[in-house]
């Protein structure tokens, strides 16, 4: 480690707190962010739990939001969730909370979701409520309560190096979020602890288990956090209107119906309803969507997850945020990239487009590629290139000192 540098990671660089500083823990109720405030506790930090329910309390509808649309979040935990956060803050003798962001959680995520996809587009709400929710509501109401950092069970990994702070990804690359926290910014970051980001999976639920924790056995929770066990295609028709339209393939040919093209995104195979749908290939592949256009509502498919049009060269990108600042000439520079969650990364450049904006072009064409979702960056530690220079040549090779640049929305 050179000089001038702390790296807040399971905080086993961080020997000990020589003044007690405060942190509010975001506790969900799961094993991850319960071994969060237990080592942070166990580090000498004066630690407070809280619990933030956004959605799906079991006291009705409090919001300006319609009792159907309520409804419609389904069978959901977060009761549930907010007594396992109580009993694991009992557990670790620590003060515990419940803040209330259902009002703000709904216009800035739910409704964030509902509008991207009637515009077309395919929304990530896991990322707009890390920047909105988490490191926004959380971060300024905490602060205003005297914390000095707050703590969340995010797998990624923190740097600082004079002043400056920098993300990486997780020691554990199958549980690693870092694509959910391209939006944090140096402000934001100098209040962050994460303190899992060092550990495996395996060794998160082993700590839980010495320590007794009520969640160590606990499952994971799956898929959009607000949905329960309601379906995004259920949850959405609550928002939008069926609206019968052609399916088409890449011929122009049409070959069905579909029941609302704005209900669809890219790249996408279950849920197709594509029973009576006239096929070209007699081999039988599954249908994939190709394209789709919520103005003229039609819908584009592709037979076979080879086909040439479920693929793209390079992307256009907006909402651009750099976590530490990239200067004009640096550009183009060259990065590893994913385009959705759990993608393997894969080699790309960032170049400018049109003046001033910047669009990411792929090694390699791309599959499923879809406008609204999250492009996100990474360069290999200490591997900031310049003028189209070359990074190591794998993944592989970076593993736990991938940082991440910073990430956009894909047009």
């Amino acid at each position: 480690m050179s000089k001038g540098e702390n790296v807040f990671v399971g905080m086993s660089k961080r020997k000990s707190v020589s003044k007690k500083k405060l942190v509010f823990v975001a506790m969900s109720g799961g094993v991850d962010s319960s071994v969060a405030a237990l080592l942070l506790k166990k580090k000498g930090y004066d630690v407070i739990g809280v619990f933030m329910r956004c959605l799906g309390s079991d006291n009705g509808p409090s919001t300006s939001l319609d009792a159907a649309r309520d409804k419609s979040l389904g069978v959901n935990c977060a009761e549930t969730d907010a007594e396992d956060a109580r009993r694991v803050a009992g557990k670790l003798g620590i003060p515990f909370y419940v803040w209330d962001f259902e009002e703000e959680y709904k216009k800035k995520v739910v409704d964030y979701m509902v509008d991207g996809y009637r515009r077309g587009l395919t929304p990530n709400p896991d990322v707009m409520c890390n920047k909105e929710i988490k490191f926004g509501l959380f971060l300024e109401k905490a602060l205003k309560f005297g914390a000095d950092y707050v703590a969340t069970g995010h797998y990624v990994r923190i740097k600082e190096k004079n002043g400056r702070f920098s993300l990486y990804a997780a020691k554990d690359k199958n549980k690693d979020q870092s694509y959910f926290l391209w939006t944090l910014n140096q402000e934001q970051l100098k209040h962050c602890l994460f303190p899992i980001g060092d550990y495996l999976k395996p060794e998160v639920r082993a700590i839980a288990k010495k320590a007794g924790l009520p969640t160590a056995e606990k499952k994971d929770s799956q898929g959009i956090c607000f949905l329960g066990k309601v379906t995004l295609s259920d949850f959405l028709r609550n928002y939008l209107p069926v609206k019968k339209g052609v399916v088409l393939n890449v011929s122009g040919e049409k070959i069905g119906k579909h029941s609302g093209a704005h209900f669809y995104t890219i790249g996408q195979r279950h849920g197709l309803y594509s029973g009576d749908w006239k096929r070209t290939d007699e081999g039988n592949k599954p249908f994939y969507v190709s394209g789709k256009n919520v103005r003229n509502n039609t819908l584009v498919v592709a037979e076979g997850e080879s086909d040439e049009s479920l693929f793209r060269e390079e992307v256009g990108l907006t909402d651009l945020n750099f976590i530490n600042q990239i200067t004009d000439d640096k550009l183009p520079i060259s990065v590893f990239a994913r385009v959705r969650y759990r993608q393997p990364l894969f080699r790309a450049s960032l170049e400018f487009e049109k003046g001033r904006e910047l669009k990411l072009v792929f090694d390699k064409p791309q599959k499923f590629v879809a406008a609204g979702q999250s492009a996100v960056f990474y360069v290999p530690a200490k591997a900031l290139t310049t003028a189209g220079s070359k990074s190591s040549s794998s993944f592989a090779e970076a593993t736990e000192d991938m940082e991440v640049l910073g990430g956009g929305v894909i047009k």
